[in-house]
């Protein structure tokens, strides 16, 4: 398996889209206009490709990004830089080849070669995500709160990472 990762343009739009949409059940929705905003307001937004089809992404955002969600939201009001990891996901076809963990490593990676100690994000504890739990616990993030989102219905744990 040769897999590259790449900075994700506009032209992977269409795959990232497919990819969420695979995956909303753990992550938001997203449509192309949404996409395209984020994107732009990125700091780190990447592909993983094999054969040159996208099999996977991660979109992951600095402080002071024009971003409305409000786990990125509750980590911009507590620290002063760091990265967030918004969205990751894997083609189902691709699962289990650690796609999700290199493209943590090249996160990982980056945030040092940019200087930022500090990694970011969340996942659902009810219900609860056990794979991104135990995922997110190899990385050394730990939990630094708690809160309800999806209109009370579901609640995340918040977590960092020392780079």
């Amino acid at each position: 398996m040769t897999i590259d990762i790449r900075d994700a343009t506009p032209a992977d739009f269409p795959a990232i889209l497919a990819l969420n949409l695979e995956s909303e059940a753990l992550l938001s929705p997203l449509d192309n206009a949404r996409l395209a905003h984020l994107h732009g307001q990125a700091a780190y937004h990447r592909v993983a490709c094999e054969n040159g089809a996208v099999v996977a992404f991660l979109l992951v955002f600095a402080e002071g990004a024009d971003y409305d969600s409000p786990n990125y939201r509750w980590h911009a009001a507590r620290l002063p830089r760091f990265f967030y990891v918004d969205r990751i996901a894997v083609a189902a076809s691709h699962q289990g080849r650690r796609l999700g963990a290199r493209l943590y490593e090249d996160l990982f990676a980056f945030a040092r070669t940019h200087s930022v100690g500090t990694i970011a994000c969340e996942f659902y504890v009810e219900p609860l995500n056990a794979a991104s739990q135990c995922f997110h616990a190899a990385f050394g993030f730990r939990e630094v709160g708690t809160q309800w989102v999806a209109e009370g219905t579901k609640k995340v744990s918040l977590q960092v990472a020392v780079t």
